[in-house]
C-alpha cells in the first residue's frame, strides 16, 4: 500500500479484485441494499422477458463502490444474455465504439462503466445505435467520402457513471432506466459483510461485524476490503473468531479510525487544524502542506470530510468544522469557531473556490 493509495481508495491489486468478483452477488435478491433502485430495476427486467425483447437502456449513477459493475453483470444474468464490458476512457474515436457495436450479438448486454468520459464523436454514434440500432460508417474522406448504414441486433446499453451532470441531455434521455445508488447504512453495510464473511469461512461475531461496517464510509466495496484486512490480522494472530476489539485493533493497524478516516484524511483535517488555525485555506496550499496532488485531496479525501461534516468548502477557502476539531482531539480556538460560523458548508458550484 502506498502513501498516496490508501486502504479505503477504490483502486487494488489483482488478487483483490478476483476476491472482489467471488464476493459480488449473482442476482438481484442476493443484492443488498438500494432496495428502491432493485424494486424498479426488477421490473424493468421482468417485463422484458414477458414481452421477449432486450430490456430497456440503464443508466446507473451514484459513488465509486456501491455496486453498479455488479447490477450490469447481474441484469446480465437476469436475462440470460452475455455481457460485454468496456468504458468511456477506452473508447476516444468513432471507429473503437463502432467495432465493439459491431461485434455484439443479438440480447448482448453492454456494460460501459464512466461512460461520462467518452470522446464526442463517439457519443454522437451511440445516440444513433441506442435509439435505431443502427451505425453509420464513413468511407472514405473530404468530397467523396459516403456513409454505409450498418444494422445492429438489439442490444442492452448499461451505463456507469460517478458524475451524472457531466452527461449530455441527448445521451442521458436515451436511457430507458436510470437509476441513483445512494450510501449504504451501517445496518445494510452489516448484511452484506455477513455475506462475504460467510462465503470467505470466516467467523466474526455480531459486534464484529459493526465494528467494521462504521469504519467502512458507507460502502460495501471499502466494507469488504476491510473485512479481508481483519481476516489477515486474524490469521496472523490466530484468532478464530473475530469480535468488535479484534476488528478495532486490525483496523487501527491499518489506519483507519472509528469514523473510517484513513491516514489522508486525518492528514489533510490535521494540517488543516494545526498549521491554518482552522482555515480558510485554499485547495493547493492544504495539499501542499500533506504532500499530495491538489486532485487527490479533492476528490479522494474532501468528499468523505464534508459528507461527514467535518469539513467545509466557502468562497474564501476550506474551513475545519467544531466536529473535526472534536475528532481530533484539539481545543477550537475563538478565531475559528467565528470563521466556521460565517462559512457556507458545501460544494461550491465553481468548484475552486479558496484557490490560490
Amino acid at each position: 500500500m502506498t502513501e498516496s493509495q490508501p486502504l479505503t481508495a477504490s483502486s487494488s491489486e489483482p488478487e483483490e479484485r478476483a476476491l472482489e468478483s467471488a464476493l459480488r452477488p449473482k442476482n438481484l435478491d442476493d443484492f443488498v441494499g438500494q432496495q428502491r433502485v432493485r424494486r424498479q430495476l426488477s421490473l424493468v427486467l421482468e417485463a422484458s422477458k414477458i414481452r421477449g425483447r432486450t430490456a430497456d437502456h440503464v443508466l446507473l449513477s451514484g459513488p465509486p463502490g456501491l455496486g453498479k459493475t455488479t447490477l450490469a453483470m447481474i441484469i446480465a444474468a437476469e436475462m440470460n444474455a452475455p455481457l460485454r464490458i468496456s468504458s468511456g476512457p477506452a473508447i476516444q474515436h468513432a471507429g473503437d465504439l463502432a467495432a465493439i457495436l459491431s461485434s455484439l450479438s443479438e440480447g448482448e448486454v453492454l456494460f460501459l462503466d464512466e461512460i461520462h468520459r467518452m470522446s464526442r464523436p463517439a457519443e454522437e454514434m451511440l445516440y444513433m445505435a441506442m435509439e435505431d440500432f443502427r451505425v453509420d460508417i464513413i468511407v472514405g474522406k473530404g468530397a467523396g467520402a459516403t456513409a454505409i448504414p450498418l444494422e445492429l441486433p438489439p442490444f442492452t446499453l448499461v451505463g456507469a457513471t460517478t458524475r451524472a451532470g457531466l452527461l449530455p441531455g441527448p445521451l442521458r434521455d436515451r436511457f430507458g432506466f436510470t437509476g441513483h445508488l445512494e450510501f449504504y447504512a451501517t445496518e445494510e453495510l452489516e448484511l452484506v459483510l455477513r455475506r462475504s464473511a460467510m462465503l470467505m469461512d470466516m467467523k466474526v461475531n455480531s459486534a464484529g461485524f459493526a465494528e467494521v461496517a462504521g469504519r467502512s464510509r458507507g460502502t460495501p466495496r471499502i466494507a469488504n476490503r476491510l473485512l479481508r484486512r481483519v481476516r489477515d490480522w486474524a490469521l496472523v494472530h490466530g484468532i478464530e473468531q473475530i469480535d468488535a476489539r479484534g476488528a478495532s485493533e486490525a483496523l487501527d493497524m491499518y489506519e483507519v479510525d472509528a469514523r473510517g478516516l484513513d491516514r489522508l484524511d486525518r492528514n489533510v483535517l490535521h494540517a488543516l487544524c494545526t498549521k491554518f488555525g482552522g482555515g480558510p485555506v485554499g485547495l493547493s496550499t492544504l495539499a501542499i502542506a500533506v504532500g499530495e496532488e491538489t486532485e487527490t485531496v479533492e476528490t479522494v479525501a474532501e468528499p468523505y470530510l464534508v459528507r461527514e461534516g467535518l469539513l467545509g468548502r466557502t468562497p474564501r477557502g476550506r474551513i475545519a468544522t467544531a466536529a473535526a476539531w472534536a475528532h481530533l482531539g484539539l481545543a477550537m480556538p475563538a478565531d475559528a469557531v467565528l470563521a466556521a460560523g460565517q462559512g457556507t458548508f458545501g460544494f461550491d458550484t465553481d468548484g475552486d473556490a479558496g484557490e490560490d
